[in-house]
């Protein structure tokens, strides 16, 4: 009978336990559901817009409110292109969801091409995001980004995707050998300047999007570079799901340049 009480006992507790980490699992779950959540308030599309060649603005990339809410995140490449000065042109912010989509005129504040940064002032105030320390996170981390991976084509709709900081390294491309190495990725590489690798699999209209902790929203980085395995049309069909992401304390050195902080 000593025996059997034992062996009883045992089972309750393994079964005891797998129950209690079952139910823990939740918590972290829901957590995740809630900053999501949060965070999408605070992202946008940034757009392009010319009356007379479209109707509705073309997306270019992502962005994500910061500082008091009236600035917005995104990379110098997605609002590089030259306004023609001899027709109407201007850069738009887009936010809400679907079809229901309102357009805010923004102008380039400041831009910071070496790190692949600008900053936009928004005519309106939205949820910003708050910013972590300028202390990068190790290889390891979690991390998740949220932005427009697809553009319009089907809508305004936010996509969330988890992954991890590979590594912290240099800022310039992989290539195959040294032939490929150009005078400016030899310059990129002799300086001390580092930028997060994700093990993420992340697509061109993901340019510009936050890049945070999973467990409380706060950016740690702004995606800005997506290696593709052939042309950029295989970028959907085919993704290498390596990335990168630029500090966030690059971010904050533009911010305080624009007095956005």
């Amino acid at each position: 009978m000593k025996v059997v009480s034992t062996r009883i006992s045992a089972t309750f507790n393994l079964y005891f336990a797998f129950f209690t980490c079952f139910l823990a699992s939740f918590p972290s779950q829901a957590g995740m559901v809630d900053t999501v959540e949060k965070v999408t308030e605070s992202v946008v599309a940034i757009g392009f817009h010319s009356p007379l060649d479209h109707s509705a603005p073309k997306v270019l990339g992502t962005g994500f409110v910061v500082g008091d809410g009236t600035w917005v995140a995104t990379n110098y490449h997605v609002v590089d292109q030259l306004l023609d000065p001899q027709v109407v042109q201007y850069y738009v912010v887009l936010t809400g969801t679907g079809d229901h989509v309102l357009q805010h005129p923004v102008e380039i504040s400041e831009i910071d091409p070496v790190h692949d940064l600008a900053l936009l002032k928004l005519p309106i105030k939205l949820s910003p995001l708050r910013l972590v320390d300028d202390e990068m996170l190790k290889p390891g981390s979690d991390i998740a980004f949220t932005g427009f991976p697809l553009g319009s084509v089907l809508g305004l709709y936010p996509a969330t995707h988890k992954g991890m900081v590979a590594a912290v390294t240099p800022d310039a491309i992989p290539v195959y050998n040294t032939d490929q190495l150009t005078a400016t990725m030899m310059k990129r590489l002799g300086q001390s300047q580092r930028i997060y690798q994700l093990d993420a699999t992340a697509y061109p209209g993901n340019s510009g999007s936050p890049v945070y902790l999973p467990s409380s929203g706060e950016v740690i980085g702004v995606m800005n570079k997506v290696i593709v395995r052939d042309a950029k049309e295989s970028a959907l069909s085919s993704p290498s799901g390596i990335s990168y992401a630029v500090p966030v304390k690059h971010l904050r050195a533009l911010m305080n340049k624009a007095n956005a902080g």
